[in-house]
C-alpha cells in the first residue's frame, strides 16, 4: 500500500510519534552533556543567563554553548528569556542538579548512549535466546545504574525505610553482620555502613565494575566496616550467618532468583530480616499499559534486565517488570520463608517487601 491509500492524518500523526524518539534521543544525548560539564549546576539558582555569562562561569566555549541552551529550550527544560536569556527553574534544578538532596534526581540515568558493539550482541541475542550479564555490559552499564538508584537510597533508606522495618535498627546499631546481595556500586550498603559502624557489611555482586565502584567507596569514606565480594547470590555462606539482607533493583535480573532466595534462606538467622526492592509493577500488561512510562521499562528490560536474567541457557529471565509482588510472594514463601508484608514507602518506581523466616 503506498502513502497516497493512507489516511493522511493518522499517517501524519503516527510519523511525528516516530520523530518524536528519535527526537528524545538528540534531548537524551544532550542531557548527558550537561550533567557530564556541570552546565546544569552552574545554571542552578542563577538568574537568566546569556551563553557568555555562562561561558565565563564555566570555561567553556560560548558558541557551542548557546546551541546547547537553544536545544534545552527548545526541549522546554530551560525557560527561555528575552536577549537570549536561559534559566533553569527551581523545579528543573531538582530533577536536573540536585544529586545530593532531591528525590527527583534523574540526569544520571542520562549517562551515555549503549555502545554499537553492545547493541550488536543485544541483536544477537534475539537469535541466540542468551543476554548478556551485567559483567558483559561493562563499566557503562554500572555507572549509569548506580546513578539513576542512587538519589532514593541515599536520601530514604537510613532515615524513613530501615526505621519501618520491625527491629531492624535497633539491631544494627547494637551490632549486626548484614549482606546486600546484588549492590551494584554500593551505595545503599556504604549509606547503611556509614550511619551504623557498630555493625559489619558485605556487598556481593558477579559484576567486577560494580564492586570497583563499591570498593572505591571503602576507600574514599573509610568504611572498615565493609568488605565486597565477586560473587552471586548463590554464593552466600550456606550456614545461618546474616542479621539482614538486602536485595535492591537486583532479583528481576537475577538467571536464577529462586534459587537465591533459597539460598538467603538458608543464610539468614531464624531472626533475620530480608529486605527486597523492585520495580513498582503488576501482572496485568492492561493495567501496567496506564504508567506513561513503561515502554522506557521495556527498553531496559531487552536492553539490560531481562538481558542479564537470561544470561544463561536455563535463566528464569523476569525482566524489569517481571517481579512482581504476586511473583515475589509466591517465590519468597516457595523459598521456606512464612512472613512476607509489601510496603510502599511512596518511590514512584519501586515497592519493598519486608521478607523473615
Amino acid at each position: 500500500m503506498t502513502d497516497s491509500e493512507l489516511d493522511v492524518d493518522e499517517l501524519k500523526r503516527f510519523s511525528f510519534s516516530v520523530w518524536s524518539y528519535k527526537q528524545g534521543e538528540m534531548v537524551s544525548l544532550m542531557i548527558h552533556i550537561g550533567d557530564q560539564l556541570g552546565l546544569y549546576s552552574a545554571l542552578a539558582g542563577e538568574a537568566p543567563m546569556t551563553a557568555a555569562e555562562l561561558a565565563s562561569k564555566t570555561g567553556l566555549k560560548e558558541r557551542w554553548l548557546f546551541e546547547w541552551l537553544r536545544g534545552q529550550a527548545a526541549a522546554r527544560l530551560l525557560n527561555y528569556h528575552d536577549e537570549d536569556r536561559f534559566e533553569l527553574s527551581a523545579v528543573g534544578a531538582a530533577v536536573l542538579a540536585d544529586e545530593n538532596d532531591s528525590l527527583s534526581f534523574a540526569a544520571g540515568a542520562f549517562s551515555g548512549s549503549t555502545p554499537p558493539e553492545t547493541i550488536e550482541k543485544l541483536i544477537d541475542a534475539f537469535r541466540t535466546g542468551i543476554g548478556l550479564s551485567y559483567e558483559e555490559l561493562g563499566a557503562n552499564a554500572a555507572h549509569r545504574t548506580e546513578r539513576m538508584l542512587g538519589p532514593w537510597v541515599k536520601q530514604a533508606l537510613v532515615p524513613e525505610i530501615l526505621p519501618a522495618l520491625d527491629g531492624v535498627v535497633a539491631k544494627l546499631e547494637k551490632g549486626a553482620v548484614v549482606a546486600d546481595v546484588g549492590c551494584g556500586g554500593g551505595i545503599a550498603i556504604a549509606a547503611m555502613a556509614a550511619a551504623y559502624p557498630n555493625s559489619e557489611f558485605h556487598g556481593y555482586d558477579p559484576s567486577s565494575h560494580a564492586i570497583n565502584n563499591c570498593n572505591a567507596k571503602i576507600k574514599s569514606q573509610n568504611l572498615g566496616n565493609m568488605k565486597t565480594f565477586v560473587a552471586g547470590g548463590k554464593d552466600l555462606p550456606e550456614s545461618a550467618t546474616y542479621d539482614f539482607i538486602i536485595t535492591f533493583d537486583c532479583m528481576h535480573d537475577m538467571t536464577q532468583p529462586a534459587e537465591v532466595a533459597r539460598a538467603i534462606r538458608g543464610s539468614i538467622k531464624e531472626n533475620g530480616t530480608w529486605l527486597i526492592k523492585d520495580i513498582r509493577s503488576q501482572s496485568d500488561f492492561k493495567k501496567n499499559m496506564r504508567n506513561p512510562l513503561l515502554a522506557m521499562f521495556y527498553g531496559f528490560s531487552v536492553s539490560a534486565c531481562m538481558s542479564s536474567a537470561l544470561s544463561e541457557p536455563d535463566g528464569a529471565g523476569l525482566g524489569t517488570l517481571g517481579f512482581n509482588p504476586e511473583v515475589a510472594e509466591s517465590m519468597i514463601r516457595e523459598a521456606g520463608f512464612s512472613h512476607f508484608h509489601q510496603h510502599d514507602f511512596n518511590d514512584p518506581s519501586n515497592l519493598y517487601y519486608e521478607v523473615q523466616p
